[in-house]
């Protein structure tokens, strides 16, 4: 009875929604020409120390690959750690890319998202998170050079795993990219929607909001609103540009299929979390600080102590880039990701010590995706003359 309220509001933001989101299609080409699916050339099941299934996917170099000559002789493998309420589809133009480059790549679910199992609620942790991809790096690489890549709770996960393994990363880590995260602090939780959220999240046990999940929260909110709110919500806390319905179906299913209670487990740890001190870890390691320059849930003044902790980090900002920056922008995130590994190879072969160069900060805009909206439009534009004309 109480909800009756909630249909017109519905109603009316999804007729808003539907106009909104119909000025946006056809920009498919600007987003994947090619799609969302990706075939891995391996997928496997990994347990994690608590027994939850860990679903794994691994990708070989392409036999048609550029030959690219690698100064450290031996190639690393990239691994992808997707954020919160996403999975591994969050990954998918980098793994494309990456292994068009010549890179063996691995990505994952985590725990409790995509098509990994569920945890038990006292061990949704970012702590477990990083003890996750410990095995998961066990399981497909354990030995060579790894080049470690985690967006936004998967920044998370790499931190407490770099804290948790100093001397494996010190020995094998090669390169480290954290993008659209944060170490902790205040106002982790608040998804743009103020300091209300963040000090309910923090003062409520995993449990209370479980059982609040079907009636209480802003996500919970979304999910009665219909799926044409939930469209909007998508494009407000995902990006910061246009982006095609396409793209927004693809981050939306990610999100409102990930089980509310797991949400609800993981933030009241996130609310908390101080990864701090984890991040000495990294010094003498290239890393790559990113994130977009409208990021509400993580803007760059959030990953500005990650930048001032570990000497020689670069920190690149992207105009008009939301959180879910590796859709969004894929061609800079992938430029920046092979820049950063070539930084890091140069490094070791010329024994230059990371730790000693000047810390930078860039900002980049997206001129291809700029290009690309440019021609999109134009095209639309002169289809819609000739049916008009007829």
């Amino acid at each position: 009875m109480a909800l009756r309220p909630l249909a017109p509001l519905g109603a009316a933001a999804n007729a808003v929604s539907e106009r909104v989101l119909q000025a946006r299609a056809g920009f498919r080409s600007v987003d994947a020409p090619d799609g969302w699916a990706h075939t891995p050339t391996e997928s496997l099941t990994v347990n994690a120390d608590d027994g939850v299934s860990l679903h794994v996917e691994i990708d070989a170099p392409e036999t048609t690959s550029r030959a690219r000559r690698h100064v450290t002789g031996r190639m690393p493998t990239v691994v992808l750690v997707h954020g919160f309420a996403l999975s591994m589809r969050s990954w998918v133009l980098q793994r494309r890319a990456l292994i068009h480059e010549g890179f063996r790549v691995v990505s994952y679910d985590q725990r409790g998202h995509g098509r990994s199992g569920v945890s038990s609620l006292e061990n949704c942790t970012v702590g477990q998170l990083g003890r996750d991809l410990a095995t998961v790096l066990e399981a497909t690489c354990p030995s060579g050079p790894v080049v470690l890549v985690g967006h936004s709770m998967g920044g998370m996960s790499v931190m407490a795993y770099v804290g948790q393994h100093p001397d494996v990363v010190r020995d094998r880590v090669l390169a480290v990219a954290l993008v659209s995260t944060s170490p902790g602090g205040a106002e982790m939780t608040e998804f743009g929607l103020g300091p209300t959220v963040g000090r309910v999240v923090g003062s409520l046990g995993p449990g209370v909001l479980t059982r609040m999940s079907r009636h209480a929260g802003p996500i919970g909110l979304l999910r009665k609103l219909g799926r044409g709110v939930q469209d909007l919500a998508v494009q407000r806390w995902a990006f910061d540009s246009p982006v095609s319905t396409d793209l927004i179906d693809l981050v939306g299913d990610m999100i409102f299929s990930t089980s509310f209670d797991v949400m609800a487990a993981f933030l009241p740890d996130i609310d908390r979390l101080d990864l701090g001190d984890q991040l000495g870890a990294l010094t003498g390691i290239e890393t790559l600080v990113m994130n977009g320059a409208g990021d509400l849930i993580t803007p760059p003044s959030h990953s500005e102590e990650i930048v001032r902790r570990v000497p020689g980090a670069e920190h690149v900002v992207v105009e008009d880039a939301g959180h879910i920056i590796q859709l969004e922008h894929p061609t800079v995130v992938t430029q920046q990701l092979l820049m950063l590994i070539s930084r890091a190879q140069r490094a070791v072969a010329e024994g230059l010590p990371v730790s000693s160069k000047p810390r930078v900060r860039r900002t980049v805009q997206d001129i291809s995706k700029k290009r690309r909206m440019a021609k999109a439009r134009s095209t639309r534009g002169r289809r819609g003359g000739r049916e008009a004309a007829s």
